[in-house]
């Protein structure tokens, strides 16, 4: 008799009120957890779930926090005399954005999206996402801000000496060199945005963590599936960590050339 079968039957006894081994107690719960009913699957959709939250999370986060970025870089650029009222405004838009977002937890965030402003939505999963993306947005603005500016200035005014408008000069020459210093940071927000998505689960978002829930309402045991979400949480990271140790490597090779 293999292991898996006598673990189920294990399971039977103990549902029927038998007497099971410290051993049997322990290979019960994590046959409940991960084995019966094939509920691995359901640790499966909540990681691609999950993955898919944090890249739509990014790339509202990368959009937004580019525009914001934009937008007060313009704004801190302008010539002396030459301010413009509508710039001044939209960037007193930007700051109260990225200090509000960055000044309150998530959580009460998610809740205020989900609870509040969305609260007749059932596409909690959506919601959950868009404000992670959100919340992004405001880091990855002051990413993408720190990087503008610290291109030299010099670059910029040999843009405009050669006819080059602002923008031209701004997305042909400025950004390129950007793009090197921030991608390391932006790779560092997609990690954090990883591990967040565990937070959607208080709206009703349905990722990794929510599943792991919805197994430990079935087999009221929660060691088991805490650890497991912990673990893949772990694995997925670690990964995503070394994918971005190879692309800094690459950056700095690249550099040296």
């Amino acid at each position: 008799m293999d292991l898996l079968t006598q673990m189920s039957q294990w399971a039977e006894l103990a549902r029927s009120g038998g007497e099971l081994t410290a051993w049997q107690n322990f290979a019960v719960d994590f046959y409940q957890a991960f084995l019966e009913a094939d509920r691995w699957q359901q640790y499966l959709e909540g990681v691609g779930t999950t993955l898919f939250v944090t890249a739509l999370a990014l790339l509202i986060g990368v959009v937004l926090g580019s525009v914001v970025a934009f937008i007060r870089v313009t704004h801190d650029q302008q010539r002396a005399g030459h301010k413009n009222p509508l710039l001044g405004i939209l960037n007193l838009v930007c700051e109260v954005y990225s200090t509000v977002i960055r000044g309150t937890p998530m959580l009460v965030q998610l809740y205020i999206m989900g609870l509040v402003i969305f609260s007749s939505s059932r596409e909690f999963t959506l919601v959950g996402a868009l404000s992670l993306g959100i919340n992004s947005g405001a880091y990855v603005s002051e990413i993408i801000r720190g990087g503008l500016m610290a291109v030299d200035p010099g670059q910029m005014e040999a843009g405009r000496s050669l006819g080059l408008n602002y923008l031209t000069t701004m997305f042909l020459i400025v950004v390129p060199q950007a793009i090197k210093s921030v991608l390391p940071s932006l790779g560092n927000e997609f990690i954090v945005l990883l591990k967040d998505t565990s937070l959607i689960t208080v709206i009703g978002g349905q990722e990794l963590l929510y599943a792991a829930r919805g197994v430990m309402n079935r087999t009221y045991e929660q060691m088991f599936p805490l650890l497991g979400t912990a673990a893949i949480y772990l694995v997925l990271v670690m990964i995503f960590t070394w994918l971005l140790g190879i692309l800094e490597r690459r950056l700095r090779q690249s550099d040296h050339r």
